[in-house]
């Protein structure tokens, strides 16, 4: 059985990348470049973070 505890290393994953897309992000609107992909990418990452603290939620604590 899975333990909560095995998706935080996915969810550190998509959380150290989703700080550089906010970083790359506000650089890119800050320096008048295009940033939309960039946006989108970091939509993505917040997306797939939500939706993996909604499964860990559901799984047991590791004994």
């Amino acid at each position: 059985m899975r333990s909560g505890e095995d998706f935080d290393i996915i969810i550190g994953f998509l959380g150290f990348w989703a700080v550089v897309l906010l970083v790359v992000t506000v650089w890119m609107e800050v320096t008048a470049q295009p940033a939309l992909g960039w946006a989108l990418g970091l939509l993505a990452s917040l997306l797939a973070i939500y939706g993996m603290i909604r499964l860990r939620r559901k799984l047991p604590d590791r004994r």
